[in-house]
């Protein structure tokens, strides 16, 4: 059975591109999810192909608007520049036919998986020619993903999933929706490589690229367990995907693009007030790491951003905003939601995430360490440290968790203050841990002096 993009392509091979009809397009500039923009990116590769073609009068010889090139790099140069206006016209009128057909095979897709049921282990890779020591031990890493798309059965990609992190001893955490697929799992190399392999295999997330998965040196010790489960939503914002489609992000930019715009407004000093660059991580996330003078909501979860952006408007009116999380997921929702206010001039997300701009930019801009969700808590391309001890105010961005058995908040507390018995998160917690024995009541959460101290949803000014 051929895959959706299997299909796409063929469709695209047969366009004639002198026949189509060119479309204005409703905005200047498309705004796109992720997902999408690859394959709007594949069009617009695919279609310049045929353009040039079109002019081909021989093997080595390209004639257009009267003029004749030899070579392959001249032919291009000229389309590009002369002729962008009909590449992008036509580009659309190509985009608009492979959704079209997306569309229909999906539908088609759905209906098959309704009277037959799929047999997942065709989409779990051969592992005959690995042994399990290179499963197990060895060099490890991390790996972060994520992948919007409509999924329609998610409790089957649920399935497949846990089968095949088992299968190649992966652990981590893995979240199905409707909506797509968000997930780290750690393993070793061997393990991950085989892992992102099956992804770009996979007839639904083949739209992946190796360069979308983010990696960093850890494996299967980083997490406890692996758990893998079918949500709302694949990063928990509280706002119903129906209602808020990630189709609505903002403008992604390459870290190269970021860093620029990063530059330009810290070139200006207190003197930009027209834009704001936003971290939309979590409190404890951006204390140990963030950007040179960027907005840091002090929110505790992802879940309080809508709320933190609600009770912020006019903070962002008429500005343009550069958006930036750990990998990028955080904010293809949170840059759809602030479009959806329609009060910010422009939103830019950074591709990648943090992850990706460390990748290119280790010295760059985003100082101190990059917190992760797993046992080693944060990450270092830079020996910054913009963080300090809870308790003596000296350098310090090593999380532990609360030593208080009631309470789940991360403390940095120094090895000095460590070892003077100060371990837990704040002088309640400390006090109510004294010889207290662990319950097997289920803990009580933010009942300490960290959480009372601070609104949960903040206000903010520039």
């Amino acid at each position: 059975m051929m895959t959706t993009d299997d299909m796409a392509c063929n469709e695209l091979i047969n366009i004639d591109v002198d026949t189509l009809a060119p479309h204005d397009l409703k905005q200047e500039k498309l705004q796109l999810s992720a997902t999408l923009r690859k394959y709007y990116s594949f069009c617009k590769r695919r279609t310049f192909g045929t353009f040039v073609a079109s002019k081909r009068a021989s093997t080595t010889v390209w004639n257009c608007c009267g003029q004749t090139f030899k070579e392959l790099s001249s032919i291009h140069k000229h389309v590009a520049r002369t002729h962008d206006t009909d590449i992008h016209q036509l580009t659309q009128s190509t985009f608009e036919v492979l959704l079209s057909q997306i569309e229909k095979e999906a539908t088609s897709q759905q209906q098959s998986t309704e009277k037959e049921p799929v047999d997942i282990s065709s989409w779990i890779p051969d592992t005959s020619h690995i042994t399990g020591d290179q499963l197990h031990n060895g060099p490890g890493e991390v790996l972060l993903l994520y992948c919007y798309c409509q999924l329609a059965d998610p409790q089957l990609i649920c399935a497949w999933q846990k089968a095949l992190c088992e299968k190649l001893q992966l652990t981590g955490k893995v979240r199905v929706a409707t909506e797509g697929i968000n997930g780290t799992v750690g393993g070793t190399k061997v393990a991950t490589g085989l892992y992102i392999k099956a992804m770009c295999c996979h007839p639904i997330f083949n739209i992946m690229e190796k360069e979308d998965f983010k990696t960093s040196n850890g494996g299967a010790e980083c997490f406890c367990d692996l758990r893998v489960g079918v949500y709302k939503e694949i990063v928990p914002m509280g706002v119903d995907p129906d209602a808020l489609s990630y189709s609505l992000a903002g403008t992604q930019l390459e870290p190269e693009e970021f860093h620029k715009e990063v530059e330009a407004l810290l070139s200006k000093g207190d003197s930009c007030n027209d834009t704001i660059l936003l971290d939309c991580r979590n409190f404890y996330e951006s204390r140990i790491g963030q950007f040179s003078q960027c907005l840091a909501p002090n929110i505790r979860k992802f879940s309080y951003f809508p709320d933190y952006v609600d009770q912020n408007l006019d903070l962002f009116r008429d500005k343009k905003v550069l958006m930036y999380c750990t990998g990028g997921i955080r904010c293809e929702r949170g840059s759809a939601y602030l479009h959806s206010k329609h009060v910010c001039k422009e939103v830019y997300q950074l591709k990648g995430g943090i992850h990706k701009y460390l990748e290119q930019f280790p010295e760059g801009f985003y100082r101190g360490k990059l917190f992760v969700f797993d046992k080693r808590f944060a990450i270092s391309s830079n020996s910054d440290i913009i963080s300090e001890c809870r308790y003596c105010n000296s350098p310090w961005d090593q999380y532990q968790l609360c030593s208080t058995h009631f309470c789940c908040q991360l403390v940095l507390s120094c090895s000095a203050c460590r070892q003077g018995g100060h371990t837990a998160c704040c002088p309640i917690c400390q006090t109510k841990g004294k010889g207290e024995e662990p319950s097997a009541t289920p803990p009580q959460r933010e009942e300490c002096e960290c959480t009372a101290m601070r609104p949960r949803i903040p206000q903010d000014a520039l």
